[in-house]
């Protein structure tokens, strides 16, 4: 049993704004969703610069069905609040909360990187200083990164499958790629996928910065320039991207408005290294090939790839190397962006962000520019939209993530 998906219904919270329309807007406008740190001392790290949601308040959502009150908040970390708060607007945008279904046919499948470093840190503070019996009980479920897709479930009522994947950077791209195939061979009619992170905290920057994964300019529009020979490593953001996928036919039966299909998905393995992307590119490539093969593509049906491109020396170099493996001559014609020249990298909720990217890309035929871009790579010499917005028919579209442990995820969309 094979069936159709799409995407019915999104919602996002990211450093460009809190809502889709924001956040689009910010982006089509070639803004910078960056700013400079101010929750911590950054000299002890050098990293100056990250992409932080400035605009989200609990108190906006208190009392608001579906969301939380005060005494809930309390109780809940930043990165299930982003993606409840997602997940709200991106069924408020499908225009239904699919109540008239089967409540086991209606899934969550939500991910998150790191979870609740914020919260783990304040309690082992709070340990060291006091004691074991003093952590709090709320310590475990405010911290496990399946909280997000649990209390979505509880709010929406939704009780089909219901899980959290990790694979750090990758995350949300295997969470909409795992629902889109929960929906594709039956298993559920609707699902809420994408992911969620939150880790502005000192201990996560020292991390990254620590292993040179870091960009630690003080200049906001050179900070994050994927594909640039200058490049020096990734500004660190958070947020959550949440779409709403949804069986074609049940779509379509109760006119819902639909931004894209869902038509191909590929996940490979580099089995490699750790955090560096294998050299030649290959499993990468194999993924965006499993991904136009199920959508029934050629490369020369790709208009768009929306990259991962992190801004960081090795990335970006075996990325195109991929794209160059995946297209074969084709790769000199698609065009190439990274979204994150302008948010940074959400970690485990960059895929999402991303995938509503894919989607409004294809709805109004706009693919924007890589900004910050100046000094060309010969080693990255493909077309990263680095001179202006290109306004052009989006027939499909790709969205790669490629996570530490070479976890490789790739989504096809296709203009329906």
């Amino acid at each position: 049993m094979s069936r159709r998906v799409v995407i019915t219904g999104m919602g996002a919270v990211t450093p460009l704004g809190t809502g889709v329309d924001k956040f689009w807007e910010g982006i089509k406008a070639n803004k910078i969703g960056f700013s400079f740190i101010d929750s911590f001392d950054t000299e002890r790290t050098g990293v100056k610069i990250a992409g932080i949601v400035r605009d989200f308040n609990d108190e906006d959502y208190y009392g608001m069905k579906g969301y939380f009150d005060k005494k809930e908040a309390r109780h809940m970390d930043r990165f299930t609040k982003f993606a409840l708060v997602a997940s709200n607007e991106a069924l408020k945008d499908a225009g239904t909360d699919f109540k008239d279904i089967d409540p086991y046919r209606a899934g969550v499948i939500v991910g998150s990187g790191i979870g609740g470093i914020d919260f783990t840190l304040s309690e082992y503070d709070k340990y060291l200083e006091k004691g074991p019996n003093r952590i709090s009980a709320f310590y475990i479920p405010m911290m496990i990164s399946n909280m997000a897709a649990g209390t979505i479930s509880m709010k929406t009522g939704f009780r089909g499958a219901n899980f959290d994947i990790t694979t750090a950077c990758a995350t949300a791209t295997h969470s909409i790629g795992e629902a889109f195939r929960k929906i594709k061979d039956g298993y559920l009619d609707v699902a809420l996928a994408g992911g969620t992170e939150s880790t502005n905290v000192e201990f996560t920057f020292a991390g990254f910065s620590n292993m040179k994964a870091l960009s630690k300019s003080g200049d906001l529009e050179r900070a994050s320039i994927p594909f640039d020979k200058e490049r020096h490593g990734f500004v660190l953001g958070e947020g959550s991207g949440i779409v709403v996928l949804e069986e074609y036919e049940h779509a379509k039966a109760r006119g819902a408005k639909i931004y894209a299909e869902v038509a191909g998905y590929g996940a490979t393995c580099d089995g490699y290294h750790m955090t560096s992307p294998m050299p030649t590119g290959e499993a990468a490539g194999m993924g965006m090939t499993l991904a136009m093969q199920e959508a029934g593509l050629e490369p020369a049906d790709v208009d768009y790839i929306n990259a991962h491109g992190t801004s960081t020396g090795l990335n970006d170099k075996y990325e195109t190397s991929a794209i160059k493996l995946a297209f074969g001559d084709e790769a000199y014609n698609v065009k190439i962006n990274s979204t994150k020249s302008m948010i940074g990298h959400l970690l485990g909720a960059a895929g999402g962000v991303e995938a509503v990217i894919c989607a409004k890309s294809i709805q109004e035929g706009f693919i924007h520019r890589t900004i910050g871009y100046k000094v060309p790579d010969e080693e990255c010499d493909l077309n990263y939209c680095t001179e202006s917005n290109i306004q052009q028919e989006v027939r499909a579209a790709l969205s790669n993530s490629l996570g530490f442990g070479g976890h490789n995820a790739t989504l096809c969309f296709k203009k329906i």
